[in-house]
């Protein structure tokens, strides 16, 4: 290894454990004067004055914590008493009663209210320190570590990506149960978040039913399903790495009062770009995109010698960059509605949520436009420009999602599951997720048109709290990102994401989009399907010269790129559109009709 490439290292892992330590440097003291009428961190009088009598009963007034958990875990205490001292007193006359009482959505927003008034230390005192010595020097690293990849020979090489303890994967065995102790995991947390068990219980009945069909009732259709193709061993670092990146997505989503001293970190950047102090979603903004553009350039290097690779990394850094990042701050600090104006529904499955509409719809001109603009790519744009170039349009060269797997991803996509299982698993589960989508969002609109909650024995509250729980972080998130080392780059957008299940089926029924082989030419080096990302065994279809239309292909062309012979080419014409999923287009021999030539 270069000594450079070293040095890029060892900055990497100094500004991690910086940014892992930063969390226990803050102090926290709660003040009398943070519940006066003119500051106080809570705006509801009557929740004010009850938060205030049980906090100075359990002696917190004046009291300085050095740890952010004791100081949260008191704090939630005092609410809890607040809010059982309020629901046991009569509602003044006249005082709606949940103006009055407190209800369980408080909390959350009273503590992180709380966490950053209270909070002071070394990190708050020294902002821009900590931000060079995390961000800046972490980025840094990387760079030092990626730019050496530049000055070596072009093309792709076998360089043990199966032994090392980063990349090589787990063995299904242990994948299982990272899993399964995942999607447990978070059925538990789903029944203290939504408040009831019929979300959870439904959801595993789900599961359920769907392992009972693909290992069971499709065995009649497929006997002898391939089994997966893990590695031997087990990424020690990637578990490590893994469990790193599931625990900041917990806490991001669910647990935002513990990453204050995070949040404080970005805290001068936010306030440069939109003149506001940074929120949680501000410092998932920036790492999101300073990751993609560094892993970007990563991802130029070892693909330079294929200039598609080049021109498709350039443009999931700009679109995320520009469109995800910057022009959404811009909008802010200029005081219009921010938006994603790349993010489509169902992906951004919060688009027809009333708040939203209604927001849009009071901001004037640029809200109108922005509704419009939505709309038309869920039902203009995606079938028009998926016909002409597939879903690689969006996934392979927009989304962000997709932006953060190609770059972030990229040295795991070669453990994703190329088994038949797993492809039984993936259409299941992500047309489920799609209907599951369609149906969410329609009872979202019924309630916005006719202020009705309840729709047979649903509360549309529940099931969008339940679906942005449970697959808009949960699914997305923890299990999308967290699993990258784990199970692949594509998890999210191979089994959970809507949209790419509805690009998909644009896809393979009316596209001009496929990939092409040419068998004559294969030697069966493995490359192609070592590579694929969505777990397709592209080297079974190039044996076969089949054209290439699987749904979940994403058309990021690395098949292509890595093959050693140019038998993959990517590739959009209107010739045989009509025939292209079907059967007519290859030779099939039977069993019977080789027993007649013997």
């Amino acid at each position: 290894m270069d000594v450079l490439q070293k040095i890029g290292i060892g900055f990497v892992v100094i500004a991690i454990s910086i940014f892992t330590l930063s969390l226990g440097l803050g102090k926290y003291q709660l003040e009398e004067s943070l519940f006066a009428e003119e500051n106080a961190i809570v705006s509801n009088q009557y929740h004010r004055g009850e938060i205030f009598a049980a906090a100075k009963a359990r002696h917190m007034i004046g009291r300085e914590y050095t740890s952010n958990i004791q100081f949260i875990s008191e704090y939630k205490r005092v609410i809890k008493e607040a809010q059982a001292s309020l629901a046991a007193q009569e509602i003044p006359e006249g005082v709606d009663e949940w103006t009055f009482k407190m209800g369980d959505g408080y909390i959350k927003s009273y503590v992180q209210a709380a966490v950053k008034a209270s909070g002071y230390g070394m990190v708050k005192d020294n902002k821009w320190t900590f931000f060079l010595l995390t961000v800046g020097l972490g980025l840094l690293g990387g760079l030092l570590y990626i730019l050496p990849k530049f000055m070596t020979i072009p093309g792709i090489k076998h360089d043990h990506i199966y032994h090392n303890p980063m990349t090589r994967g787990l063995k299904l065995t242990w994948r299982s149960a990272f899993l399964g102790v995942g999607i447990v995991g978070i059925l538990v947390y789903g029944f203290f978040n939504v408040g009831n068990l019929f979300w959870p219980i439904l959801s595993a009945i789900i599961a359920g039913l769907i392992i009972y069909m693909v290992f069971f009732k499709e065995q009649q259709k497929y006997l002898d399903p391939a089994k997966s193709a893990s590695p031997r061993d087990t990424a020690w670092l990637g578990i490590i790495t893994g469990t790193y990146l599931i625990t900041f997505y917990v806490l991001l989503y669910w647990s935002p009062e513990y990453i204050y001293n995070w949040v404080q970190i970005v805290d001068p950047v936010s306030v440069l770009l939109n003149g506001n102090p940074a929120s949680r979603w501000f410092l998932y903004g920036l790492l999101y995109t300073l990751i993609i553009i560094v892993m970007g350039v990563r991802m130029i290097a070892k693909y330079r010698h294929n200039k598609y690779q080049i021109v498709r990394t350039l443009s999931v850094i700009f679109f995320q960059t520009a469109f995800a990042f910057l022009i959404p701050e811009i909008l802010t600090r200029l005081n219009q509605p921010s938006m994603d104006f790349k993010n489509i529904w169902p992906l951004n499955y919060s688009f027809f949520f009333d708040y939203n509409l209604d927001k849009l719809l009071d901001s004037g001109t640029l809200g109108l436009f922005m509704l419009v603009w939505g709309i038309a790519l869920i039902f203009l744009a995606v079938p028009l420009i998926t016909y002409f170039y597939g879903k690689r349009w969006y996934c392979s060269w927009v989304c962000g999602c997709g932006g953060l797997a190609e770059t972030l991803g990229d040295p795991y996509r070669q453990i994703s599951d190329k088994s038949l299982r797993a492809w039984k698993f993936e259409r299941w589960i992500i047309h489920g997720v799609l209907v599951f989508s369609i149906v969410m969002t329609a009872l979202v609109l019924y309630t916005y048109f006719t202020g009705s909650s309840r729709v047979l024995f649903l509360d549309t509250y529940g099931v969008r709290g339940w679906y942005g729980f449970f697959i808009g972080a949960g699914f997305s998130g923890v299990v999308g990102t967290g699993f990258y080392p784990l199970m692949g780059n594509r998890v999210w957008c191979r089994f959970g994401c809507p949209l790419a299940a509805y690009l998909g089926l644009v896809q393979k029924f009316r596209s001009r989009f496929r990939i092409t082989t040419n068998g004559g030419q294969c030697i069966s080096c493995g490359n192609c399907s070592t590579y694929c990302e969505m777990g397709i065994d592209v080297r079974a279809y190039a044996q076969r010269g089949q054209d290439i239309l699987r749904t979940s292909c994403v058309g990021c062309g690395v098949c292509a790129a890595v093959c050693p012979r140019g038998v993959l080419r990517l590739e959009n014409a209107t010739a045989d559109i009509e025939e292209r999923t079907t059967h007519l287009r290859t030779i099939h021999v039977t069993k019977e009709e080789v027993a007649l030539l013997v």
